[in-house]
Parts: C-alpha cells; structure tokens; sequence
C-alpha cells in the first residue's frame, strides 16, 4: 500500500499551483520545526557549526527558514518532474551566468556542472538539458513506484542517467570527452570505501567526493557550478564560476576547491541549502571527536 500511496499523493500534488505548494511547504517546515525531530536537530547543529558569527536567536531564525525551504522543495518536486519543459521554462524568471556555461561549452572539452542540494535542485538538470545533453548520476530509490516516476522525471529533454557504479563513472567520463554536460550533486558524503578525502566546507572538516578531481584531471573539462533559487513567481538559475583550485593536480587542493564552489553557492541563499542533511559524517575518529566536541 505503501509503495503505491505514495507515488498517488505526488502525482496529485502536481496538479496544484506553485504558490499553492510553496504554502504547503512553509507550514510543513513549520510543523517539523515545532516537532523538534532528527530534521530539525541536524539542521540546529549544521548552521550553529557553519555560522558560528551569527547570533543563536540569528542561527535559529535561519534553521527555521531553512526547514521550509527545504519542505519546499519536496513540494515543488513532483510540479517539476510530471510538467513539461516549457512549463518550467516559463517559471525561470532570470537567469545569471548562462552566457558562462554556454562560453565553457563552447571550449568543447565537457562541462561539469556542482549543482549542490541548494534551492531547488529539481530545476537544475532540465534548465541543463535545455543548453546541451545532460549525463548525471541516479540512485535507484528502495519504493519501485517512487523510483519509477522519479527516474520518468528527470529523464527528460535531453538526459541520460547514469547509474551509480563504474558503469556510470565511466558513461560521465564519455560523456565529458564528447562535449557535454555532466552534473554532480558534489555535497553527498561518499562511501567509505568509494573514493573521499576530508577537506574544509564552511569551516568544518567534512569527507568529500573525489570523483570531480578525477574526471577533471582525466578529461580537462571546465567546471562551473549552478543552483536554482527560489524567488517570487518561480526559480533564478544562477551559474557561478568553480573555486580555481578545483582545477589543481594535487587532490587536497583540488576537493577544498570543490567545497568552497559550494559554500560560494550556499552564502548567497543560506536558508535555501539543504542543512538537515549530515554532511559532517562519516569522518575518521581524529575529526570526529573535533566535531563531537563542538
């Protein structure tokens, strides 16, 4: 029942307007605040370690906001995956920095593309696809209803989704060497036996991916990194320039260049990144109990 209900509600969810969802998305950030669950804790911890200059009335105004960001974007999510295109690209009130990924492709050695859990990540792969063909990763979900609608849903224009194994590295590596677009979520903790290295994000040791160093090292592709802010009437598409140490030979230097890319992204909408999210864990015993300790 369960598998299928849940496919049932986002499908119907859908059909409602974006204002409608983005209420619905403020009052359910609401209740999880008020609940005071794992979400609401998580969060507290990430902005008091991240921001630790601002005021504890100041960080918990933040984690509040930021609980219905998030809560919106899960609202927003099936709106994105069941419409077409063009009714997204009529909700992309402004876009800064497409003149800049469209330069970088022109290069012709493969863009990736740091689209990290900010705003409404959702937005993100179709606003790509639209500029050239988009290769990302995708995690089957453990509900075969969700991860059928889901993988319909970001699996349109021009989007081929790579599985998370070396099939799927090696389905990025061509794709970059072709000239297109790679996107990566860059803030997800990798596995511990899949590849990672602590580095700074937001003056915390936090395990990093080092896939983007290897991909950038082996193809010679430009990076840029892009999110989808949330402002009245739709989404702002935003690309910014990498961090230029991402481009370093050396990997320390190169995956700190990765966090700050995205701590570039997350200070210019604090509220609207994904801070429920555990990204400190995961860390060998010498960082934990710095982190424990804080």
């Amino acid at each position: 029942m369960k598998n299928h209900l849940a496919p049932l509600l986002v499908k119907a969810m859908a059909r409602l307007p974006l204002g409608l969802l983005r209420r619905i998305g403020s009052l359910a950030g609401r209740i999880v605040w008020w609940m005071n669950d794992r979400s609401a804790k998580v969060t507290r911890t990430n902005i008091a370690l991240c921001f630790p200059e601002l005021s504890p009335a100041e960080q918990t105004r933040l984690a509040q906001q930021s609980l219905q960001e998030t809560a919106k974007t899960a609202m927003e999510a099936g709106a994105i995956w069941r419409n077409s295109w063009e009714w997204l690209d009529r909700r992309i009130v402004t876009k800064e920095g497409d003149d800049l990924l469209r330069a970088k492709l022109a290069e012709g050695k493969g863009v990736l593309v740091l689209a990290p859990h900010h705003g409404n990540w959702e937005v993100v792969a179709p606003y790509l696809a639209s500029v050239a063909n988009l290769t990302a990763m995708y995690q089957p979900l453990e509900n075969p209803k969700m991860d059928e609608l889901v993988l319909a849903g970001r699996s349109k224009l021009n989007i081929t989704m790579a599985p998370t194994n070396r099939k799927g590295v090696m389905m990025l590596f061509k794709a970059l060497q072709g000239g297109t677009i790679v996107g990566i979520l860059p803030d997800q903790v990798p596995a511990r036996d899949a590849g990672g290295e602590v580095a700074p994000f937001m003056g915390q040791p936090a395990l990093t991916m080092t896939l983007v160093h290897g991909l950038i090292q082996r193809t010679g592709c430009a990076v840029c990194s892009c999110y989808a802010e949330r402002v009245p009437g739709g989404f702002k598409i935003v690309v910014l320039e990498a961090d230029p140490d991402i481009y370093s030979a050396d990997q320390h230097t190169s995956v700190t260049g990765l966090n700050a890319s995205v701590a570039a992204c997350v200070r210019r909408a604090p509220a609207q990144y994904q801070w429920e999210y555990k990204r400190f864990r995961r860390l060998p015993p010498e960082y934990a109990k710095v982190y424990v300790s804080r």
